[in-house]
């Protein structure tokens, strides 16, 4: 944990808006893993849906004296990615982090809400439109899908993958940041490779 607070683009979303703060009610090595699982759930399934990762990290900083705030980080290159696949790698972060909460004993409903990635949907939903896909927040829109239907897409994959999330989630607190090549070792996944002239 670095006492430095990170810049202001590291905590803001794809639209430069700063994401909200939530408070997650669990002690600093806790909350940290559970960030570190959300990371892990869009790592995952963006290489098991054969997206290029880049990097996955942990963000640990301490604002203040005695007072610890914790987020992350995953990057990664989509190409040619059907686009329900893409939202579902969105949806992840947030239900790897609720189904870690589940599986360690830490589930209370406060907890679950503190989950909350408003930030993931928001890029789902502004990705799929540059392409026409319509993706409905509380609804099925004509011709698209609801993030209701999204999440149940990633809950399904997330299900089939929980080992290779744990294992990532794990090496990546003990780590802070792993490389998607390293993702690709410990899970056995490919790591599609970089595309020529992709930054």
């Amino acid at each position: 944990m670095t006492t430095m607070t990170p810049a202001p683009e590291v905590l803001a979303d794809h639209t430069g808006a700063p994401r909200p703060w939530l408070n997650m009610p669990l002690t600093y090595d806790q909350a940290r893993l559970g960030m570190a699982f959300h990371e892990a759930g869009h790592a995952v399934l963006s290489m098991a849906y054969g997206m290029h990762v880049i990097t996955s990290e942990v963000i640990a900083w301490e604002p203040q004296p005695d007072v610890w705030a914790v987020t992350g980080s995953t990057s990664h290159r989509a190409y040619f990615t059907p686009p329900w696949h893409y939202a579902a790698q969105c949806a992840a972060g947030e239900l790897a982090h609720v189904t870690y909460l589940m599986v360690y004993g830490l589930w209370t409903p406060e907890r679950a809400a503190a989950c909350a990635a408003d930030h993931d949907r928001e890029l789902a939903i502004d990705v799929l439109a540059q392409y026409g896909y319509r993706l409905g927040r509380d609804h099925v829109p004509a011709d698209g899908k609801s993030w209701g239907m999204v999440r149940g897409i990633a809950r399904r994959k997330i299900s089939h993958l929980w080992r290779e999330i744990r294992t990532v989630a794990h090496a990546m607190n003990e780590n802070t940041v792993l490389t998607g090549d390293e993702i690709a070792d410990l899970t056995g996944l490919v790591n599609t490779p970089l595309m020529a002239g992709a930054a």
